[in-house]
């Protein structure tokens, strides 16, 4: 057969995504911060968008209510006197003091007042004064506490090798090799910073900060530097083992371990500590008057940009060359295109949030133990769309519900089969069960693995010992052994 090139013909088909199809990817599994901070960013780099700043019309607009009656006017001064009439109770008196009104638009001169005709004044927050970082604080006990120049170049270097959790683990010999010291110097200075607030500072572990707190409360003897020294039997809850290491009673122990859970291990985590991100949630549910739900979208977390046709076509008249009418076309293209994905993500939102809280009505009616069984094919079959597209969406979301903040993800739950060809169980459901098996009982009867699961399968659920070792793990719950340890011991 002879070799030589040729020319085909050939036909195939293969999918493109474009640059928007990607971005609009992309907006649909991101949080609402995410897409906040990508719409301010198109704001500033499109300026045919512009934001909507419209408010919503209140609950009673539109419904023919009558508008609320004016204030009286207070009347003229010079008119009052002319006239033989005497004003009105309700009018203002002629010789009020309005001394002690304040007035947002006259500045004042005096303290704590403005000199210029600025409109803007500060609230009370620009007032209040920055919180100290953890080595500003040390550093004014620093300069309080040493005296000589010695002492403060050692304890200067000794806080700038503290971690933010409070512990020094360089030890004492190579600080003073480092400085060029005496080695007592250097265990003199880092004994006394010990004792500074917060106290435990600059220990090498764990056990070290322990003993400081403890000494510093006067509650350091030899039973507690005994229960100091096997800190690794207190990690595996063997109780009995330390009352006889350390020489006392299972009362003494119960005090011994509560004051120890008194104490804090890390205490430079309270400081330069980052706030709490508080959860906002994209969708707000809420019971109707029906005994129904209603879901709608947060509008705290929904950006909202218009389009300035306005000013697109005085920039499309205003085009000179042939560069700048396709720069206009290209912006106005896209801040079409961002509306249309902000306007389907909301409302892909919407309709997959809504499908949940139908399939999910048990639980938000009566709890945990009533969550059904939930996988994206689910959703995504009753819906009409992709189960790719309902995993995106449910990404980095959250619900407000009567019951609580929760995410979308949290109410998918692999299914767990029922005994006998009943139904199928949520998972979630059975790890609460488990939870609260073990809550409930008593210091006498211990429940195993073994006895979970014959409990679980008396109430319809066929599950493994296995699975339920996994969930407890899972639920961080010591196993039956160490549970007996512990509640040995009344605490």
């Amino acid at each position: 057969m002879a070799i030589g090139p040729r020319l085909d013909l050939r036909h195939s088909q293969q999918l493109v995504m474009t640059p928007q199809l990607r971005q609009a990817i992309k907006l649909l599994q991101s949080s609402n911060l995410e897409v906040t901070a990508f719409v301010e960013e198109e704001l500033e780099r499109n300026p045919l968008l512009e934001r909507d700043e419209r408010t919503d019309p209140g609950p009673d607009a539109g419904r023919g209510t009558d508008p609320l009656p004016a204030a009286p006017e207070a009347p003229d001064a010079a008119a009052a006197a002319a006239s033989d009439v005497l004003p009105a109770d309700t009018a203002a008196p002629l010789d009020a003091q309005w001394d002690n009104v304040y007035d947002a638009g006259t500045p004042h001169m005096g303290a704590g007042g403005r000199a210029d005709f600025d409109d803007e004044l500060s609230g009370i927050d620009a007032m209040a004064a920055p919180g100290k970082t953890l080595r500003e604080h040390l550093g004014e006990q620093l300069r309080l506490t040493f005296r000589t120049p010695a002492e403060r170049m050692i304890a200067g270097n000794l806080l700038a090798l503290v971690d933010p959790a409070g512990r020094l683990a360089v030890p004492d010999a190579t600080i003073a090799d480092a400085l060029g010291c005496d080695e007592a110097a250097v265990t003199a200075v880092r004994r006394r910073m010990q004792r500074f607030d917060p106290v435990g500072m600059f220990c090498a572990d764990l056990r070290e900060c322990l003993m400081v707190q403890l000494a510093d409360r006067n509650r350091y003897d030899p039973a507690m530097a005994a229960l100091l020294d096997n800190l690794d039997m207190l990690a595996r809850r063997d109780l009995r083992g330390l009352q006889r290491v350390c020489g006392v009673d299972a009362e003494d122990m119960a005090e011994m371990v509560a004051e120890l859970k008194r104490l804090d291990p890390k205490p430079g985590c309270s400081f330069d500590a980052p706030p709490a991100v508080t959860l906002v949630p994209d969708v707000l549910m809420r019971r109707g008057p029906a005994d129904d739900w209603i879901i709608e979208l947060n509008p705290e977390t929904l950006p909202r940009v218009l389009i300035n046709r306005g000013f697109h076509a005085r920039a499309v008249v205003g085009a000179r060359s042939r560069d700048e009418k396709a720069w206009v076309a290209e912006r106005f293209q896209t801040a079409s295109w961002l509306v249309k994905s902000l306007e389907q993500r909301a409302n892909t939102i919407l309709k997959v949030s809504a499908e949940i809280v139908r399939r999910q009505d048990g639980f938000f009616r009566h709890g945990v133990a009533h969550l059904r069984p939930l996988i994206l094919r689910n959703v995504a079959e009753e819906v009409g769309m992709h189960e790719s597209t309902v995993s995106r969406v449910t990404s980095n979301k959250a619900i407000a519900t009567p019951r609580g903040t929760f995410e979308l993800k949290y109410f998918f739950t692999t299914a767990i089969a029922g005994t006998a060809g009943g139904d199928s169980v949520s998972a979630e459901a059975v790890r609460h069960r488990i939870k609260a098996m073990v809550e409930g009982e008593r210091c006498d009867d211990i429940l195993s693995d073994d006895a979970i699961v014959e409990r679980l399968r008396a109430e319809g659920v066929d599950i493994a010992r296995r699975t339920v070792a996994k969930y407890r793990d899972a639920l961080r719950i010591p196993s039956s052994v160490q549970r007996k340890r512990e509640k040995a011991v009344p605490a």
